[in-house]
């Protein structure tokens, strides 16, 4: 690991290969390597359950060699749901449903991690293929009706928006008490990581805006009285998370507003969420007051990675890059580059879940598919020698895939 990046002595020494395909250890886990599938919110659970398509949907993404498989955003309560068909963990009930599925990612040699949301004042909304927008009469009449929501003030996301609740001092408790819950459950879930949500303007990167946090009490006014909550999360959650299980921290670098929370920020926040026990920081930006599409209108492939680099350098902690990461190539080179220890793949993986085993092949660490899943790789070892043999070389690699004509005789 470069030397102005955190370091651990094992995942300092130096290996042969590709950095993307090192094993990476945090505590008591070893990853297979560097690849973590993004969170990304189907909005398909009834009543928050894990059922046979969430299995199928993240299992894929085990059978794709991922080295961390995450769940989307679940939601740590009832009312800290983003939308009616949010992934919950707010019950016991929940368990079952979900150890099936660390059961099965184990199995293929993934690491299985939850993230745990709460949606703050961004909760209550529609289905994005219903408009994302506020829950209507329309939603009503399918059975979603809206449900009351929270906030560090009663400031609503946007006109017909429900208006949150402000969190008083009687409120912040229940709220560590629900994240600390919740990281139980998912410890008897069986899962290897977690991470907490504090980006994209959910409950706590509300929290730590100025833009929105315009509170004057213990959790408002200065940096340190904003970033409270997120330190109060991550401790409460730390509590209850064995020791021997990494912890990581989403956050939005930057939040896309001017007058809003500032990389500076997040350096300082790193800094403070290592002290209480985060393993990781996991460099997201935008998401202020609607989705990050639309504040990070500003892309280019590794957008965001210059953000996990200076967090990196700067707080001395472990650091993951996120954002149009397209390829293996573009992958490794975060990682010689120093600019981060993990790589996350989001969208780019719904369009390819194989995405590390094509990496793989790109780097040239896989030519005879042996990590493949056994059946599929032995299949795809066999038709390789007839491909060549009629020059399809590259066929079924991205990026290199031979449209070559048939060989003359």
């Amino acid at each position: 690991m470069p030397a102005d990046g955190p370091a651990s002595r094992d995942n300092d020494r130096p290996r042969d290969g590709p950095l993307l395909f090192t094993p990476l250890t945090l505590r008591g886990v070893t990853m297979r390597n560097r690849l973590m599938l993004a969170p990304m919110n189907q909005h398909s659970a009834i009543d928050g359950h894990a059922d046979d398509g969430l299995l199928v949907h993240l299992g894929k993404f085990a059978l794709g060699g991922f080295g961390i498989v995450t769940t989307e955003a679940t939601a740590v309560s009832l009312s800290a749901r983003i939308g009616p068909g949010d992934l919950g963990i707010w019950s016991d009930d929940h368990i079952a449903g979900l150890k099936r599925v660390t059961s099965y990612l184990r199995s293929r040699g993934a690491a299985s991690a939850m993230q745990l949301g709460h949606s703050g004042r961004k909760g209550s909304t529609q289905r994005p293929w219903d408009g994302f927008g506020a829950l209507a009469d329309a939603d009503a009449a399918r059975g979603d009706l809206p449900w009351p929501l929270v906030g560090p003030t009663s400031e609503a996301l946007g006109e017909g928006h429900v208006v949150p609740h402000a969190l008083d001092a009687q409120d912040i408790p229940k709220i560590l008490c629900e994240f600390a819950d919740a990281a139980g459950r998912a410890e008897a879930a069986g899962f290897d990581i977690l991470e907490i949500h504090g980006g994209h303007g959910y409950l706590i990167a509300s929290f730590l805006t100025p833009v929105i946090n315009r509170r004057r009490d213990l959790y408002g006014g200065d940096l340190a009285g904003r970033m409270r909550l997120a330190l109060e999360v991550a401790a409460a959650v730390r509590e209850r998370w064995p020791r021997t299980k990494p912890l990581f921290f989403r956050m939005s670098s930057v939040d896309g507003h001017p007058d809003g929370w500032s990389l500076g920020d997040s350096v300082a926040l790193a800094r403070e969420l290592k002290a209480r026990g985060v393993d990781l920081v996991d460099c997201s930006s935008g998401g202020l007051r609607g989705s990050t599409a639309i504040e990070n209108a500003s892309r280019f492939p590794g957008y965001q990675v210059e953000y996990a680099r200076t967090i990196r350098r700067e707080a001395g902690v472990a650091t993951a890059a996120v954002g149009l990461i397209l390829d293996g190539r573009q992958a490794e080179a975060i990682l010689q580059a120093g600019s981060a220890d993990l790589v996350i793949i989001g969208r780019q993986a719904l369009y390819d879940p194989y995405f590390v085993h094509h990496a793989a092949q790109q780097l040239g660490v896989d030519p005879d598919f042996d990590r493949w899943d056994l059946p599929a790789g032995w299949w795809l070892a066999k038709r390789r020698p007839g491909l060549e043999a009629i020059g399809l070389t590259g066929a079924g690699v991205p990026g290199n895939t031979s449209a070559a004509k048939p060989k003359k005789e």
